[in-house]
């Protein structure tokens, strides 16, 4: 199956017809002119079906980038799943802030956040519908279904495979609903359509299904390798695992470190999985090469054409003197900036800072423009020259420069200013020959759900909090990490510098910009209060606490309406 095509023709209208009448909301509207009666008759209808289910994480609507929906009342580029969830996770923390004044994007900039904030309410849709479509894909492929329509054989054959990819993908979007939003609906193939509004599952239950149903596929999934690229497979089922008995201690109550860092080691054993040894690879268009990426959200600039996704990490992050050319687009939207909490974490030497665009240097034009071809076609140790190299910016470097506008800043004290704070243009549309994606519009970057660099680091926090392991091999793995962000062992630590705070703010250097940062700081007791503080946490310039009640997000004040079954979280 190619799924980087997402070929669902009429197929994919009719499911999402079927999966509207299981949702409680009006906003989602989608359409279609074919019925579940012949839909059918064509066998290759089957994985049209399933190929849209996996578009739904990369796609926003039924012909493009925009004209129709999945989900009505936002602008169809906002409503992508992929760039919601990127927001949901990355813009409330000490990792990045948006520029943009647009309807439902300040609040979450500031972590004040409503039940009828525009970004919040289309996430929990996303995710809703999401399952709703897998879900409808299981109750079309049962035995009984399958036989009255005279399915061959071979056909049934595969299509148990198929099944084992939807429950797949219905997992890994409840993950996402109970990590955000909760107490949500656990609605599954075996309810019924059109029947009473369904009823709210605690957090813990929808934990434990989906923990369950991912011990019961994960053996009969495919396996990880080139012949299943971007498909659900064994590895992406254990890493899926490992994100849930990492923070089942915020699911349940109750940790579960052990079986973090037995599924994290299962991962790094499957065969062909090894680091990238070029980590500026796993963020380029040809990244579908990488053999860290176990999982991820596919791109491509002719087929999943989406003004989210990755287009739109790529574009918002190029901005001010920036060039759209040296990251293979045609625009850029000037949004995204790393807050200084984030920008501090790097230390000189460290690769992984190569990415981070200075605005302080930006006014050496031709520095900037040697520095973007040295990066583009170089492995991570050439990064020596110019002002992203070895000595970038505020790292080592600021004296040679000066600003050219007075708000110039490495510190973001203006949301709105995007010349206030340092850009992050980690995604390109280039690949790791320095060629343009196939469209500058819409790249082709994939983005890396999961990969394998987490695994290590999971193995790594798992031990330390006591699931067993060995601290030895945890600190070969974090060494293996920063071996290759340095260029060599000039980065490695010692065991006594291995703590949990150092993986918190490892997890930050290696996985910054991957939608993992609130889920961090949540699980690390972090992410409210005034134990740290970060730039416009709570609303203000330098940060203030905020109350516990924001660890969650609210349940969107219509379904709320549509749904009496539905208790909203506390504080909201």
């Amino acid at each position: 199956m190619n799924h980087r095509t997402f070929k669902v023709l009429a197929a994919a209208g009719t499911l999402l017809v079927l999966a509207a009448a299981g949702c409680t909301n009006t906003t989602e509207q989608p359409k279609s002119t074919v019925t579940a009666a012949n839909i059918f008759n064509d066998p290759n209808a089957y994985q049209q079906l399933l190929a849209r289910v996996y578009a739904g994480l990369a796609i926003s609507g039924q012909q493009g980038p925009a004209g129709n929906p999945d989900i009505q009342g936002i602008d169809e580029g906002f409503s992508q799943y992929l760039r919601l969830y990127w927001e949901c996770e990355e813009l409330p923390t000490d990792a990045a802030v948006i520029a943009w004044g647009d309807i439902g994007l300040p609040e979450m900039n500031t972590m004040t956040w409503t039940s009828s904030s525009r970004m919040v309410v289309a996430m929990y849709y996303r995710i809703e519908l999401q399952a709703t479509m897998a879900n409808e894909f299981l109750r079309q492929t049962t035995d009984a279904v399958l036989a009255s329509r005279n399915v061959s054989t071979p056909l049934k054959a595969q299509i148990h495979t198929w099944r084992m990819e939807a429950r797949f993908l219905r997992a890994l979007s409840y993950w996402h609903g109970l990590d955000l939003f909760g107490n949500i609906p656990l609605v599954t193939e075996n309810d019924p359509i059109g029947g009473a509004p369904p009823k709210q599952a605690k957090r813990a239950d929808i934990y434990a299904f989906v923990v369950a149903e991912l011990n019961a596929i994960k053996d009969s999934l495919p396996t990880w390798g080139a012949a299943n690229l971007g498909r659900a497979n064994q590895a992406a089922a254990h890493m899926l695992l490992a994100e849930l008995y990492l923070n089942a201690g915020v699911y349940t109550g109750t940790a579960n470190w052990t079986g973090a860092l037995t599924e994290a080691s299962a991962v790094i054993a499957t065969p062909g999985l090894a680091l990238d040894p070029s980590w500026r690879h796993i963020f380029e268009a040809n990244n579908q090469n990488s053999s860290e990426v176990i999982f991820p959200v596919e791109s491509n600039g002719s087929y999943t054409q989406t003004y989210g996704g990755v287009t739109f990490i790529a574009h918002a992050g190029c901005g001010g003197f920036m060039q759209a050319s040296w990251y293979g687009i045609d625009y850029c939207w000037g949004g995204t900036r790393l807050k200084q909490q984030a920008y501090n974490l790097f230390s000189p030497g460290d690769g992984r800072y190569s990415f981070v665009y200075d605005s302080l240097a930006e006014k050496d034009s031709t520095a900037a423009q040697r520095s973007r071809d040295s990066i583009s076609i170089g492995p991570d140790t050439a990064y020596s020259s110019g002002i992203n190299g070895l000595c970038p910016g505020a790292k080592g470097c600021t004296a040679k420069w000066t600003s050219v506008d007075s708000t110039m800043s490495n510190s973001v004290t203006q949301i709105s200013n995007y010349q206030n704070g340092a850009a992050y243009p980690k995604f390109t549309n280039l690949t790791s020959l320095g060629a343009a994606g196939s469209n500058p519009t819409f790249v082709d970057t994939w983005f890396p759900m999961f990969r394998l660099s987490e695994a290590y680091l999971i193995y790594a926090e798992a031990n330390l909090q006591g699931g067993g392991g060995s601290q030895a091999i945890a600190l070969g793995y974090v060494n293996a990490l920063r071996e290759r962000a340095y260029g060599g062992a000039t980065g490695d630590i010692t065991g006594a510098q291995l703590t949990l705070p150092f993986i918190l703010a490892e997890r930050g250097r290696e996985l910054m910009w991957e939608a993992h940062r609130r889920t961090d700081l949540v699980r690390f007791g972090e992410f409210t209060g005034n134990s740290y503080l970060w730039a416009f946490k709570g609303g203000v310039v330098g940060g203030a606490g905020t109350d516990a009640h924001y660890n969650l997000y609210p349940l969107p004040a219509t379904e709320l309406v549509a749904n009496p079954n539905l208790t909203q979280n506390p504080g909201y």
